[in-house]
């Protein structure tokens, strides 16, 4: 009985009543954090991800996700025990932001492309910030210095880089995805071996027929299917402001950010910083901002950001699930990943300061 009652949905159904009587309690506070988050969301999030989600369905159908695997097979292969196909998915994931990497992993792993061992190694870490966020919001937005947005993305996504090589010993004993899936161009009698650029094209071109769809069909559907994300993504920005909201007001952020504060006292990192650590682990930009103002030295902000932007947050972590639970993909390599990230990233910043910092 005691096991049933400390079961962890039994545990999530206990905190989703708790907030429910916060929100019972502070309804002027709630419709703010909503308004905020969905304010958020339209202003900033719809504009920059939309886009992006749009192209990204645009070239699969395309076959340029094809093309792009076959090129750059030989380099992905032995650096991070993934088919070339990832390198596409690594590209769009560094210049778009969270989500993009995880939500085109799995139309991959839909497709057949990838199997569950590559699948999670590439969500695992092309999950990161877009450039426009950490030079336009954090560097300039929030800490008012563009000079710190080289040590930043050196810091950002150097540590995800170190991820992907780390990550391919995740799973090790999986087998690669079946090459049965990507018909082999070169097979059969040929005088001379075809250039890598003309397998590519005749890659891009047979996925482009298996997909069929007309550019008419095929442009709805992009619009259709992001605008589905795009509404999941919108509707985890608005509760989680809000879930932020009500515990500030109920007394825990403060109380977290108290008990965090001894931890950082031990490790030598300036105590206010615990309230930045605490806000970016529930939601980026409100940990960005709060590491931005914190005024405890510049090198010591800069690297809790640093944090805050390769751990992604509790917001983020629910986009990621949520695109995960349609997939037999699972949640806790991501998880640990990002954890890893975090620290990595965080390191980086130290390390690189010399030589990169403003």
């Amino acid at each position: 009985m005691l096991r049933t009652f400390i079961h962890p949905l039994s545990i999530t159904a206990l905190c989703a009543l708790f907030i429910a009587l916060l929100m019972t309690v502070f309804p002027t506070e709630t419709l703010g954090a909503s308004l905020r988050g969905l304010s958020i969301w339209w202003q900033v999030l719809f504009p920059a991800l939309f886009p992006f989600f749009v192209i990204s369905e645009l070239l699969l159908g395309f076959g340029i996700v094809h093309f792009f695997g076959k090129l750059l097979d030989p380099l992905m292969k032995p650096l991070f025990r993934l088919p070339g196909i990832g390198g596409f998915i690594v590209t769009m994931g560094y210049i778009s932001g969270y989500p993009v990497g995880a939500r085109l992993t799995a139309q991959l792993w839909e497709q057949r492309l990838v199997n569950r061992a590559e699948a999670e190694r590439l969500v695992a870490f092309t999950t990161t910030s877009d450039p426009i966020f950490l030079i336009g919001a954090v560097s300039v937005g929030f800490f008012h210095n563009v000079a710190l947005a080289p040590v930043l993305a050196a810091a950002h996504y150097g540590g995800g880089l170190v991820i992907g090589f780390l990550m391919r010993f995740h799973d090790r004993h999986a087998a690669p995805s079946s090459a049965k899936k990507n018909v082999d161009v070169t097979s059969g009698p040929k005088k001379r071996r075809p250039s890598r650029i003309a397998v590519a094209l005749k890659a891009m071109h047979e996925a482009r027929l298996l997909d069929g769809r007309g550019l008419g069909r095929l442009l709805q559907d992009s619009i259709q299917s992001a605008l589905r994300l795009m509404i999941v993504v919108g509707g985890l920005v608005v509760f989680f402001s809000v879930v932020m909201e009500m515990l500030t007001h109920a007394g825990i952020v403060a109380a977290m950010a108290h008990a965090l504060r001894y931890l950082f006292v031990l490790i030598g990192l300036p105590a206010p910083l615990a309230d930045a650590g605490i806000f970016g682990l529930f939601e980026v930009t409100l940990g960005s901002r709060a590491a931005g103002a914190a005024g405890t030295g510049l090198m010591h902000q800069a690297a809790i950001a640093a944090w805050i932007l390769s751990w992604g947050g509790l917001s983020v972590h629910a986009q990621i699930a949520s695109l995960l639970s349609r997939t037999d993909l699972r949640y806790r390599p991501f998880f640990f990943a990002r954890l890893l990230h975090g620290f990595i990233a965080m390191a980086l910043v130290y390390l690189l300061w010399g030589w990169l910092g403003p």
